[in-house]
């Protein structure tokens, strides 16, 4: 790969996701303070058990409207790009994020 100024060097950084996401991030309160686990459990029957795994919807639908994201393709290309959500919905940088028709 050629660069502006000559040939790109590629190079290895080790870093942890917690430490990209600020301390003061609002989805850092949420991981504090809010607990969606009973959700999961009142409804955990109405899951398939056939197929790949459902996402838990409850928190994939709190960012987009505490993020005023309106459509679940939108979802999808704000979780790729945006540590602080990858971080929060406990994905790792070379995740995959799930398909916005997993989302609805």
């Amino acid at each position: 790969m050629k660069g502006k100024s000559g040939p790109m060097q590629l190079s290895w950084e080790f870093v942890l996701l917690e430490n990209l996401v600020p301390q003061d991030h609002i989805v850092r309160k949420l991981k504090t303070m809010l607990n969606l686990s009973f959700v999961r459990e009142k409804t955990r029957s109405l899951y398939s058990k056939n197929g790949r795994p459902s996402v838990d919807p409850v928190e994939y639908l709190l960012i987009s409207y505490l993020f005023g994201i309106p459509s679940e393709r939108q979802i999808e290309w704000r979780i790729q790009t945006d540590v602080a959500l990858r971080w929060y919905l406990g994905l790792s940088l070379s995740d995959s994020v799930p398909d916005h028709s997993t989302i609805s």
